[in-house]
């Protein structure tokens, strides 16, 4: 589903994504309050949220449309490389931050990420997120407790996701294949009931799995 008050801008992404033989868009809305209604009646798999609306923006609305449908994947889609876009964005429940200067082939690829589990989101934003992330007492925790499920290899890899590092990344760190990695990362998103890997990124951050030094 696409959502932005800019009716060009709307058919310019739809002549995007209809080139693409996997993705189809099924809904298009002008504003936040648009969004919401167009989200429930259609259950779209993906949105791509503009930011600055009428009415509601796309933060407000992406928080109310991921809390009443918590498999609906957000991207937010905005002019500004703002950061606060971003970490509003992200707290609201979107599983990623694009440009609205992204090539086709970025759009596309940033859509089937998203749709896939996956996140978004720059190195650069996700350090400057989980500074903003406070820490919780690490022992004897809840949070800590739900990371004891992963294998070694697992919490090696939830690791690296809270370092921002993408699938090609991690997959060199630890001689792996990219599908090995994706097989990996499914099964920690899988056993920690986790939206996707922003939330592996703060959940990790807060049980004290931060990167290694």
């Amino acid at each position: 589903m696409l959502v932005d008050d800019n009716a060009d801008t709307r058919t310019g992404f739809a002549m995007m994504l209809g080139a693409e033989p996997d993705l189809t868009v099924i809904a298009e809305a002008a504003d936040g309050l648009e969004a919401i209604d167009s989200a429930t009646a259609t259950m779209p798999d993906v949105i791509l949220m503009d930011v600055r609306m009428p009415r509601m923006d796309g933060i407000e609305a992406t928080r109310q449309i991921t809390a009443n449908n918590p498999t609906a994947r957000v991207l937010i889609l905005t002019t500004y490389d703002l950061d606060e876009y971003a970490f509003d964005g992200l707290a609201a429940g979107a599983s990623g931050f694009l440009l609205k200067d992204a090539t086709p082939e970025q759009l596309a690829a940033a859509v089937r990420a998203v749709h896939d589990g996956d996140a978004v989101v720059t190195p650069r934003i996700t350090r400057r997120m989980l500074e903003r992330v406070p820490l919780v007492e690490r022992a004897d925790t809840e949070t800590s407790d739900e990371f004891d499920v992963l294998t070694v290899r697992e919490r090696e890899i939830a690791r690296t996701i809270t370092e921002g590092l993408t699938n090609a990344e991690i997959a060199e760190r630890f001689v792996l294949s990219e599908s090995t990695v994706k097989a990996h990362i499914n099964r920690i998103l899988r056993k920690l009931d986790a939206r996707d890997r922003v939330d592996i990124v703060i959940r990790g951050h807060r049980a004290g799995l931060t990167p290694e030094t």
